[in-house]
C-alpha cells in the first residue's frame, strides 16, 4: 500500500533540526508526493514538463542527509524502535528535507554562467531516467491552466513563497523565516509578489502532481537518427582502435578488414585459412561435374597463410578503405562456410587470392608494397559448366586483362573479332594456367578492334571475351537451344559486325551472349540481301536477359539495332521467335519499312504514319514516308497474333 498523498494536510511550524538519517528518510517517503509537488512547483517552467517531472523527483530523492546523527545532536532516540506520533517534535524531520528541496528547487532555477562551476541542482538529473518516453501531470482546467502562466511570470523565490503559503499552510512570518533559510535574499519581496492567497486551493489539484503521470513516446523519427548516428559513432570508433592497434608497417592479421562485431563459431571455422577447401589436380578428369568446384588451388602463395587470412577477413568484414564491387544480383555477404581455393599468387604489381562458394568467386586483391589499396571482387557462378567456367579474370591492369584458365584447358589463342579472316595468336601459358596481358575491348571511343579469346580443351574451342567482370563472357552461335561455338568462317564474320553492340551489356552479370541468323531478306530494287540477327545476352541471375534484334545491310562494316527488350523470353529457349523493323533507305532513295520475323510467322502486316501494308510469310518491305512512325506486328503458323520485340 502506498502512502497517502500529504499535500492537502497542515503540517506543524517546527525549525528544521537536522534529524537522524533514518528520520529523514521516514519523512521524505511519508511526505514524498508533498515534497515532489513542492519541487515541481518551485521549478521554472522553462525546463518543459517532462524534465520538471524528472528533476522534482530527483531533488526530493536527493534530500536525504549524508551520515548519520545521534540523540546528542538534538534528536531524542526512538526507545523500542516503534516510531513517535505524527505531528511532534519528530516532524522537525520533515522540515528538514522540505529546506533541502526548497534550496535545491531555486538553485535549479539559476542561469548557468561561465563565472562559476555549475550546481548539481542546475545540470540535468542522471537519476530517475525515462528512454523513449515524455511524462507530465494529468491535465487540469482553464483555472489551472492560467495559474500555471501566472506562476511562469514568476521568479524562483515568487513561486516558493506562493508554495510555502498555499501548499504547505504557513502563515507568513514562517514563509519568511524559511526563505531566509533557503538563501532567498529578499524574502519580503518574494512574498509580496506571491500574489493572491484566493487561488491557493488550486495547488492542490492533480494539474500540479508529478506522482500521477501520463505517458507519451517521445520524436521516433528524430530518436531513431539519433539511435543510428550513434551506432555509426561506435562503428566509427570501434574501426579507429582497432586501427590505432594495428602494428606500423604492415597489413596486421586481418589486414583491410574491419573488426569483427560479433563472434559466431560457423564463421570463424569458414574464416580460419586451415578450413580451406583444396580440390585434387587430377579431380576435374573423374568429376561429374565440370565447374569451378574442380579447379585446383593454383598459384605461388597457396600456402600463405597470412594472405589468406587476409583475403577471408576482408571477404566477410571489408573495411571503408577497401574498394568493392559485384556483378548485378551477386550478393556480397561472407561465406557461409570453408570456401575452396583456387588461386593464390602474385599476378603484375598486385597478390590475387581467387576463392570460390558454391555460390560466388571472389577476387581479393592487395598490393605487393604497402597496407592500403585492398580490392575485393564477386562474381556470381552458380549454374556454371565446362562451357562457362574455362577462364576467370586475375588481373586487369591499363586496359590489359591476364585470365586464369580453368585446368582442362589445353590452348590459348586471341583472336580480333573485326577482323574474322586474320588467323588467332597462340598465348602462352604460365604452369598455373595464366595468360599473358591481353588487350581488353575498349569500354568506350571508338570501337577499331574487339580482343577475344579462343579456348581449347575438353574436346571444344570456345570463345570468350572480357566485359569488365570477374568473369568473362561465351560468345556463341546458333538457334536458341542448339547454340554452338563460334568457329565457322560464317559465325566469325557475322561477329565482327556487331561485337561493337556488346558495350551495351557491359557490366550486367552476363554469362553468354549468343549471336543468331533468324532471317535473310532480298530488299527492294534489287539492293541485295540483308541479314536479320538476334543477340540474347543471358544473365548469371538469369532475370535480367537483354535481347537485341539487328539489321545488317549489304555493304556496311556494322549492324544497326531494330529492337532491344530486357528480361522478355524472346529470342530464348523458352520462346524461340522474334520479329523487328527498321525504316530503310535504297540506293535511289527510297524509303521502305522492312521487317523479318522468324521462321515461326506466317504473316506481316504493317500500318500507321501513312503507311499500310501486308505480306505472307516472314518478311515484308513497304514504302514509307522518311521518318514514318509505324506499328508492325505479325501472325503465327498456328494463327496466334504476335507483336515485335519491346
Amino acid at each position: 500500500m502506498t502512502a497517502p498523498d500529504t499535500a492537502t494536510r497542515p503540517l506543524p511550524p517546527v525549525a528544521p533540526v537536522p534529524p537522524d538519517v533514518e528520520q529523514a528518510e521516514a519523512a521524505i517517503v511519508e511526505h514524498y508526493p508533498r515534497l515532489v509537488r513542492l519541487a515541481y512547483l518551485v521549478l521554472p517552467p522553462t525546463l518543459g514538463r517532462n524534465r520538471r517531472v524528472l528533476t522534482a523527483h530527483s531533488l526530493v530523492q536527493r534530500a536525504l542527509p549524508r551520515g548519520r546523527r545521534n540523540a546528542a545532536a538534538g534528536v531524542a532516540a526512538v526507545q523500542g524502535g516503534v516510531p513517535g506520533q505524527r505531528g511532534g517534535p519528530e516532524d522537525s524531520g520533515y522540515g528538514y528535507v522540505r529546506l533541502r528541496v526548497l534550496r535545491a528547487a531555486l538553485e535549479a532555477g539559476l542561469p548557468l554562467t561561465f563565472r562559476a562551476l555549475p550546481r548539481r541542482a542546475q545540470l540535468p538529473p542522471a537519476l530517475p531516467q525515462v528512454w523513449g518516453l515524455r511524462l507530465f501531470p494529468r491535465a487540469g482546467g482553464a483555472e489551472e491552466l492560467a495559474l500555471d502562466q501566472w506562476l511562469a511570470t514568476l521568479d524562483g523565490p515568487g513561486r516558493a513563497a506562493c508554495v510555502l503559503r498555499a501548499l504547505e499552510r504557513l502563515p507568513e512570518p514562517e514563509v519568511l523565516r524559511v526563505l531566509d533559510e533557503a538563501g532567498v535574499p529578499d524574502p519580503a519581496a518574494a512574498v509580496a509578489e506571491s500574489g493572491d492567497p484566493a487561488n491557493d486551493a488550486l495547488f492542490a489539484s492533480p494539474e500540479f502532481d508529478p506522482c500521477v503521470l501520463q505517458a507519451r513516446p517521445t520524436d521516433l523519427l528524430r530518436r531513431r537518427r539519433l539511435t543510428r548516428a550513434a551506432l555509426a559513432a561506435g562503428a566509427a570508433l570501434a574501426v579507429c582502435g582497432a586501427l590505432l592497434a594495428l602494428p606500423g608497417g604492415g597489413w596486421g592479421a586481418d589486414g583491410a578488414a574491419a573488426p569483427p562485431y560479433a563472434r559466431n563459431a560457423a564463421a570463424e571455422l569458414a574464416l580460419d585459412p586451415a578450413n580451406l577447401v583444396r580440390a585434387a589436380p587430377s579431380l576435374w578428369h573423374t568429376s561429374s561435374r565440370t565447374d569451378f568446384s574442380t579447379w585446383p588451388a593454383r598459384g605461388d602463395r597457396t600456402d600463405d597463410a597470412a594472405l589468406l587470412r587476409r583475403a577471408l577477413a576482408v571477404w566477410a568484414r571489408p573495411s571503408a578503405s577497401v574498394v568493392v564491387s559485384a556483378t548485378p544480383g551477386t550478393p556480397t555477404g561472407p561465406p557461409m562456410g570453408p570456401a575452396q581455393l583456387l588461386f593464390a599468387g602474385a599476378v603484375d604489381q598486385a597478390v590475387v587470392v581467387l576463392l570460390y562458394d558454391g555460390l560466388r568467386v571472389v577476387r581479393y586483391a592487395e598490393p605487393r608494397s604497402g597496407s592500403t589499396g585492398a580490392a575485393l571482387d564477386f562474381a556470381r557462378t552458380d549454374g556454371a559448366s565446362a562451357d562457362t567456367a574455362t577462364a576467370l579474370v586475375v588481373s586487369r591492369v591499363d586496359g590489359n586483362v591476364r585470365y586464369l584458365t580453368a585446368p582442362w584447358v589445353t590452348g590459348a589463342a586471341q583472336r580480333d573479332l573485326l577482323r574474322p579472316g586474320d588467323p588467332a595468336t597462340v598465348l602462352k601459358r604460365t604452369p598455373e594456367g595464366v595468360t599473358p596481358p591481353v588487350a581488353g575491348p575498349a569500354p568506350t571511343g571508338d570501337c577499331t578492334s574487339w580482343n577475344a579469346l579462343a579456348l581449347t580443351g575438353d574436346g571444344a574451342t570456345r570463345l570468350i571475351t572480357d566485359l569488365g567482370e570477374l568473369t568473362p563472357v561465351r560468345l556463341t552461335s546458333g538457334a536458341p537451344g542448339a547454340e554452338r561455338n563460334v568457329t565457322e568462317a560464317a559465325e566469325l564474320a557475322d561477329w565482327s559486325r556487331i561485337a561493337c553492340l556488346l558495350p551495351s551489356v557491359r557490366s550486367h552479370g552476363v554469362r553468354t551472349v549468343n549471336a543468331w541468323t533468324y532471317a535473310k531478306q532480298p530488299l527492294p530494287e534489287g539492293d541485295g540481301t540483308a541479314t536479320w540477327l538476334c543477340t540474347r545476352a543471358e544473365t548469371w541471375q538469369g532475370a535480367a536477359d537483354r535481347v537485341q534484334a539487328q539489321f545488317l545491310a549489304p555493304g556496311s562494316g556494322t549492324a544497326a539495332q531494330a529492337a532491344t527488350a530486357e528480361g522478355a523470353a524472346a529470342c530464348g529457349p523458352r520462346e524461340p521467335r522474334v520479329l523487328a523493323g527498321v525504316l530503310w533507305k535504297s540506293r535511289a532513295g527510297q524509303w521502305y519499312v522492312v521487317a523479318a520475323g522468324s521462321a515461326q510467322f506466317a504473316s506481316l502486316s504493317v500500318s500507321g504514319g501513312g503507311v499500310s501494308g501486308s505480306a505472307n510469310g516472314n518478311r515484308l518491305a513497304v514504302k514509307a514516308p522518311a521518318g514514318a512512325q509505324v506499328d508492325l506486328s505479325g501472325k503465327l503458323t498456328d494463327g496466334t497474333k504476335a507483336g515485335v520485340l519491346r
